[in-house]
């Protein structure tokens, strides 16, 4: 079930709105001229934002997103996208050269097996040879400590919507898990919509295991030019 961030209507229709400064895909878009990629899966696409600006280039995109609501925001976008709901464990046959996780999707897949699963559903989306890249923060850096409703809190005009106040607060952190809470209050009627996330921190050497393990080599571990020293970006091949 994907978050009420992603999957209510509401919130779904100011979460680009909220976020507008996306320079953390620039990378990502610099790795698919990089790799030569034509054809390109961004896994758990949200409300499109990088999609779209790869079908810009010229790039042939296929999106895939569990969460109907963000998938509305995408179509208005993009005719030009390929919009799937679902995730990659129920593609339908593809021929990727290039597959993408951005953000926080790595790190959604709270157990090992559906880890596994998707990293198995995404390699069998892959040409021979095709290329994986995604990010995770790094737990040794304890981002979820910024996470509070000091640090997080901002208020917003939204056009057509109104002022809007949104914070973050941590819940809890357990075993690698950290569950935090997004509140969102709403002025022009007084509704307060909540969405809880958990996000799980692997370590490295996690995460080197289990693509390896699923089919792929690693070719580089990078650092996120926009976060530097916070994440790990990794870039891995499939193993014919």
């Amino acid at each position: 079930m994907p978050d009420a961030i992603f999957a209510e209507p509401r919130l779904a229709r100011i979460y680009d709105p909220l976020d507008p400064d996306r320079r953390d895909l620039d990378a990502y878009v610099a790795m698919v001229a990089e790799f030569g990629a034509r054809r390109v899966l961004d896994v758990g696409c949200g409300t499109g934002t990088f999609a779209c600006l790869l079908a810009a280039r010229g790039v042939e995109v296929v999106g895939v997103d569990p969460a109907e609501a963000s998938l509305e925001v995408a179509r208005a976008k993009s005719g030009t996208v390929r919009w799937i709901l679902g995730d990659a464990t129920t593609l339908p046959p593809l021929r990727m050269d290039l597959a993408t996780m951005t953000a926080n999707v790595a790190q959604v897949f709270l157990t090992d097996d559906d880890w596994r699963a998707t990293l198995r559903g995404i390699r069998a989306a892959l040409r021979p040879e095709g290329v994986l890249v995604f990010e995770v923060r790094d737990p040794a850096r304890r981002a979820w400590r910024e996470w509070t409703r000091a640090r997080t809190f901002r208020r917003a005009g939204l056009p057509g919507v109104g002022e809007v106040e949104t914070w973050c607060d941590v819940l809890d952190v357990s075993g690698g898990l950290v569950t935090f809470r997004h509140t969102y209050v709403f002025a022009s009627d007084g509704a307060v919509v909540t969405s809880d996330s958990t996000l799980r921190f692997r370590e490295r050497d996690e995460v080197e295991r289990s693509l390896r393990e699923s089919g792929y080599r690693i070719e580089d571990v990078r650092d996120a030019p926009d976060r530097p020293g916070l994440e790990f970006v990794f870039v891995a091949r499939t193993v014919a």
